[in-house]
């Protein structure tokens, strides 16, 4: 029995020293990579979906009526003004003319005619030789004839002028498009679009802008010392259009429901790369000269549109190693602080802050999606740099 007591008061001892003795303090800092924010002099580019346009284009409408008998031209193929594109059956409208000319021959002969007419009878009417009532005939026969002839000569430039729509031009240089009728096709007078022709060398590109903006480009269009490659676009195959265009024109007016508005770029195009309706990248490139915060794209946390990052702060905290009457009773920490910051242009991997830091805060680079605001955390185990970016917590 004695034993039994003396191994429970023994069994006793050691639970009480085992729960005298303190447990090592818990580790919970977050390991992180920190940058050291600063101010550096970058080039990039502000870009704007876009779409090519023509500076000029029309419908090509037939002005008289009749069967298509003649297509000059190949389609798709730049054509030259003046050059000849289509014809119409002229023989109606030859005949026409031809008639008209006929009958500005007999008004002419008729006003011959009545001249001589009324040539004699004013020289017989002078010495009272002839009834007046049979001069004044004469002389209003001779207005009627007149008239009659510059009636015909009116017809003569009708009939010619229908005959010369039967033969259809190209108005300017440009390319023209598939022809929408055949051979043998009966065309209507200005219902009947034959086919669609643009210019294409230059080749407007428009894009559209906020209004917030418009103070800068209106800057641009009256700034006659803009840098060379100002302007540029990316093709729709990603690659880099070879020639740089200058501002052209902008919008007489703002869209009052979104607040956008077009501006118009004109770029040239000798080889005929661009072409109407193409989706282009305008590049509209950075003056800012002074330098501007960067940091890595990865160290940006985006939450419902808004952007934050993770600043590294140093702060003293209660040191659990410490003896209660120790003068060292406080240590070193450092937490992690969130801060709301205003983005710029992505630039590759990294991106630009306006606002929100300052050049010389550390900035939390890898270990961010573990992170929340006043977590410890510690750089002295190495960080794998993380490939996300601009993720929600």
């Amino acid at each position: 029995m004695n034993k039994v007591i003396l191994n429970m008061v023994f069994a006793s001892c050691l639970i009480l020293s085992a729960c005298g003795k303190k447990q090592p303090p818990q580790n919970n800092e977050i390991p992180v990579n920190l940058m050291k924010v600063k101010a550096q002099t970058v080039l990039y580019y502000d870009k704007y979906p876009s779409t090519t346009q023509a500076l000029m284009q029309v419908n090509i409408l037939p002005q008289v009526q009749g069967d298509v008998t003649g297509i000059f031209f190949k389609e798709g193929s730049h054509v030259k003004k003046g050059q000849k594109l289509y014809d119409i059956d002229s023989k109606i409208y030859k005949d026409n003319y031809d008639a008209a000319v006929a009958n500005l021959k007999v008004s002419q002969g008729t006003l011959v005619q009545s001249q001589q007419d009324a040539d004699r009878y004013e020289y017989l009417n002078k010495y009272k030789a002839v009834a007046k009532q049979l001069y004044d005939h004469a002389v209003i026969t001779l207005d009627n004839s007149k008239n009659q002839v510059k009636s015909s000569e009116q017809a003569v430039k009708s009939a010619k002028t229908s005959l010369s729509y039967a033969t259809i031009y190209a108005p300017f240089d440009g390319t023209i498009g598939f022809s929408n009728v055949k051979l043998g096709d009966v065309v209507s007078v200005n219902t009947t679009i034959l086919n669609t022709i643009s210019t294409d060398n230059p080749m407007a590109v428009d894009f559209i802008i906020n209004e917030k903006q418009l103070p800068r480009f209106e800057k641009m269009l009256h700034n006659k010392k803009t840098i060379d490659s100002l302007f540029t676009i990316a093709l729709p195959d990603n690659s880099i259009y070879p020639y740089v265009g200058k501002i052209s024109v902008i919008d007489r007016a703002v869209d009052a429901q979104t607040g956008a508005i077009r501006i118009r770029l004109v770029f040239p195009n000798p080889k005929g790369d661009l072409r109407v309706g193409m989706s282009c990248l305008v590049r509209v490139h950075n003056q800012d000269e002074a330098p501007q915060m960067v940091i890595p794209n990865k160290a940006v946390v985006e939450q419902m549109g808004e952007y934050f990052v993770y600043m590294a702060k140093d702060t003293m905290v209660n040191n659990p190693a410490a003896k209660a009457d120790s003068a060292k009773d406080k240590k070193k920490e450092l937490i992690a602080i969130e801060k709301k910051v205003q983005v710029g242009q992505v630039i590759g991997g990294n991106i630009v802050i306006k606002s929100g830091i300052s050049v010389g805060d550390r900035v939390v680079t890898d270990g961010v999606q573990t992170l929340h605001d006043g977590a410890p955390i510690t750089t002295k185990n190495v960080v794998p740099p993380a490939s996300g970016g601009k993720k929600g917590k």
